[in-house]
């Protein structure tokens, strides 16, 4: 059977992420000055945390993905710096909230938050992290972009609880993982690239465009690091392999596999999930493998970067155009 439908995104040519992301260099100084900024309180425990949460600052891909877009409809504003920020510290405090539902010790190769200050901390300036951004938002004046950020983020928190509910549940459809992941992770890339044009003053249809790009990237995405937790290393990975199964997480590789195993795969699976059993894993990446579950995942999300890079046609040429059809490559072929 051939697995891919249409020519794949997924090229053999590697990316150059630091290029793409040498593309918006001085801006992304910008917002991380902007972010220490925000961050000060007169708390010194919001302090420390936001710094180290903000130091250990990951890829960047939401701010850069608003940045690249409003750089392909005309150039950066104050404003698209602000929203840049404000789509960072909404994004870190859905990480920190994750953390503690997950209760995961690792974080991008370091310790979790929660780990080194606790729950509580980590949920109490997650709550921190939201309100600031509720306030930098405000500052726009910008009704608009306030409408957009508050249904993300009500649309994030009913992600989160689906995902819960999904938790030890081997019954869970490709159909429901799905809309987990749409709510929980490929809205904040919507919200940022729609922000873009919404800032630019950009036509409706540029600003849906745009907004589809970023859904069915964030979508790509997800799929990729569910793929990754059954074939990167620890290393890669930047957390430990098999956390996803520790938690009881139904993600798409096992989902498949339950459906294409035998009776006795499917059942081990199952156990698993329901169990949230860590110590199954060699024998559920055996059926994964077999069943030729990651391969299934990975051509779903070829299939979602190629919707996002065929919702770029509304956009002139640029180099900026380019570096986002790039992101959509990279989103499906990365190792980390």
């Amino acid at each position: 059977m051939a697995l891919h439908s249409h020519p794949s995104p997924n090229a053999p040519t590697p990316i150059d992420f630091d290029s793409i992301k040498n593309l918006t260099i001085f801006e992304s100084k910008a917002i991380d000055q902007l972010i220490v900024n925000e961050l000060s309180s007169d708390v010194v425990l919001i302090n420390q945390m936001g710094h180290y949460i903000v130091g250990n600052g990951g890829k960047r891909l939401r701010p850069m993905l608003l940045l690249l877009a409003a750089k392909a409809l005309g150039g950066v504003d104050s404003k698209h710096l602000i929203m840049a920020a404000v789509i960072e510290f909404i994004h870190t405090a859905t990480l920190l909230h994750d953390d503690v539902v997950d209760e995961s010790d690792l974080r991008r190769g370091k310790e979790s938050a929660n780990a080194v200050w606790g729950n509580a901390a980590s949920v109490l300036v997650g709550d921190y992290l939201y309100s600031r951004a509720f306030e930098m938002m405000v500052r726009t004046g910008n009704m608009r972009v306030m409408e957009i950020l508050s249904k993300t983020t009500t649309a994030i928190a009913e992600g989160e609880v689906l995902q819960l509910l999904n938790c030890n549940n081997p019954e869970t459809t490709e159909a429901k993982y799905l809309e987990v992941i749409a709510r929980k992770t490929a809205i904040l890339f919507s919200a940022a690239t729609r922000l873009s044009a919404v800032i630019a003053g950009a036509s409706l249809e540029t600003e849906e465009n745009l907004a589809r790009y970023g859904q069915h990237l964030g979508i790509a995405f997800q799929l990729i690091d569910d793929a990754l937790d059954y074939t990167a290393t620890t290393e890669e990975l930047g957390k430990n392999l098999g956390d996803d199964l520790a938690e009881g997480k139904p993600t798409l590789p096992l989902i498949y596999a339950i459906q294409n195993g035998t009776e006795s795969e499917a059942g081990i699976i199952i156990d698993a999930i329901k169990n949230g059993n860590r110590d199954a894993f060699n024998e559920v990446y055996t059926v994964v493998q077999r069943t030729q579950a990651i391969a299934y995942t990975e051509q779903r999300a070829n299939e979602e970067a190629q919707k996002a890079i065929d919702a770029l046609s509304v956009l002139p040429d640029s180099e900026y155009k380019d570096a986002l059809t790039l992101l959509a490559k990279f989103s499906v072929q990365r190792n980390y």
